[in-house]
């Protein structure tokens, strides 16, 4: 309920912006022939890094005991770590890019507008992410991570029985084949449970909000070694560290870092 809250605020708050655009009769302005090639280059590269940056962190404080990442870890204890990273990372990274598609396009859009527009949606999280971490149990990482063990156990379960039935009913040169097929489906797996988790998460609101205020690319980049940097650490190790870190600290930290962005974008201004 809260992920689609927060995506139908997103949606309405650009809405309103190309209404208001639209009312007021302005349109796009193209880029600045004044500008030399030297400040150009310039701007481009500082604004790469800006959005760099800001994609990696915001990706981080959000990823890191998130749904995504136990079901990772999870799948890692069962399958061969190196397919579960492979699927997670390639649904994630294609979230981002796709995250970040609809914030370029939303760039058309005057920038005064969406500048503001990115300012108050990253205040809304980050109040919001300080709320949640001043109230969530101490033991929240571990409840969320017994239920995805449990959603992933069912899931296993019924694909078991579905193999006994076959393996009576096929010979055994389909078994072979079977195995061979086998970690195309693990792949498939990660893949399809970490996007349909990933959908609406904060991370991918945040990748389409620094994408309408920094570079695409840049955030593409930051966002996707992020993803990397959580989805490794799930693989490797992620039981030991679901056990160790605080989802509650976790949650606070996340939600200064996204004031910090609220603030700054506030204090510099939409020509800065």
């Amino acid at each position: 309920m809260l992920k689609k809250r927060t995506v139908c605020l997103a949606a309405g708050a650009f809405a309103a912006s190309w209404a208001l655009a639209a009312a007021e009769g302005q349109a796009p302005l193209p880029p600045s022939s004044s500008l030399s090639p030297t400040t150009a280059r310039d701007a481009i590269h500082g604004g790469f890094w800006q959005g760099f940056i800001a994609s990696l962190s915001v990706v981080i404080v959000s990823e890191l005991g998130d749904k995504t990442f136990f079901i990772a870890a999870i799948m890692a204890m069962k399958h061969p770590r190196i397919v579960v990273f492979a699927g997670a990372i390639s649904a994630l990274v294609f979230m981002t890019i796709l995250s970040a598609a609809f914030g370029w396009i939303a760039t058309v859009i005057p920038r005064v507008y969406t500048h503001y527009i990115s300012a108050a949606l990253f205040l809304i999280f980050g109040l919001k992410m300080l709320r949640d971490g001043w109230k969530m149990d101490p033991n929240e990482g571990q409840e969320e991570l017994e239920e995805v063990q449990s959603e992933l156990k069912r899931r296993e379960d019924a694909h078991e029985k579905e193999e006994t039935l076959d393996m009576l009913e096929q010979g055994q040169a389909e078994n072979r084949r079977r195995k061979r097929n086998a970690i195309i489906k693990i792949l498939l797996q990660a893949a399809s449970l970490t996007f349909l988790a990933e959908w609406g998460d904060r991370s991918q609101l945040a990748t389409v909000v620094l994408a309408t205020r920094e570079d695409a690319v840049g955030v593409v980049f930051g966002g996707s070694l992020g993803h990397a940097l959580c989805t490794g650490l799930a693989v490797i190790g992620g039981r030991m560290v679901a056990q160790k870190i605080s989802v509650r600290t976790v949650t606070l930290i996340g939600g200064i870092v996204f004031l910090f962005f609220a603030v700054t974008a506030l204090v510099m201004g939409p020509g800065d």
